[in-house]
């Protein structure tokens, strides 16, 4: 990436949004930001923010903007202090997630004088989102994920790495995937109509593989340089 590049990743849960952004990230060797990561590292700590999150995500709701921009505004700035005079390309995974933490964020990178330049867009069918994340495993030890359809462990519900029992995170049961959809339509739709209309969305088909879905996302990525 060229500097002053920041891209934001959007796109359903299921969508793979996690699995490529890291995949960007290293492919253009640039910082990630990953609300989903910052969140779970919160909650897992049990700050303030992470158990007031808690309540909204174990439910299928997204966390309160004020929360994420709190815990994500520090993340920003020291990252941009850290690079100052250098390159300052960035990824966003999972944030901005709606039209109300967006103005935030925005206010957030005029500060810092960084402005977007790219929105990738996975739009991906519900009927996969249902097949990936109702097959989708958890090591409640070392986090590692499976899927029991495409990268099952190799013994009956057992970690391959730590030999425990493998978990459904709670946001992967039926009812709450079929909230979470309905919310991320409610709030991130207006949001990906926005950036559509300052033409920096990139829509990338989210139905297909994952290598195949990487390589559409550079390409995307290239047009908004």
């Amino acid at each position: 990436m060229k500097n002053n590049l920041i891209c934001v990743l959007i796109g359903a849960p299921g969508a793979g949004k996690g699995t490529q952004a890291k995949n960007v990230a290293n492919y253009y060797n640039c910082k990630l930001i990953s609300t989903g990561d910052i969140l779970r590292e919160n909650v897992e700590n049990r700050t303030v923010l992470g158990l007031e999150a808690k309540k909204y995500i174990d439910n299928g709701n997204l966390a309160p903007a004020q929360i994420v921009v709190s815990m994500i505004k520090n993340v920003i700035k020291s990252s941009v202090e850290n690079k100052a005079g250098a390159d300052k390309s960035f990824l966003f995974d999972g944030f901005p997630r709606d039209l109300e933490q967006n103005k935030l964020f925005e206010q957030i990178l005029d500060e810092l004088n960084l402005s977007i330049k790219g929105v990738i867009y996975i739009n991906i069918e519900d009927d996969i989102v249902y097949e990936r994340l109702t097959n989708r495993r958890i090591c409640p030890k070392c986090n590692r994920v499976y899927h029991l359809k495409f990268n099952p462990p190799k013994f009956d519900n057992l970690c391959d790495d730590c030999k425990v029992k493998l978990i459904t995170r709670e946001d992967d049961k039926i009812d709450v995937i079929k909230n979470r959809l309905e919310v991320y339509k409610q709030l991130t739709y207006p949001l990906i109509e926005y950036y559509r209309k300052k033409n920096k969305v990139v829509e990338i088909n989210g139905n297909k593989n994952a290598d195949d879905v990487l390589k559409d996302i550079i390409s995307g990525i290239n047009c908004a340089r």
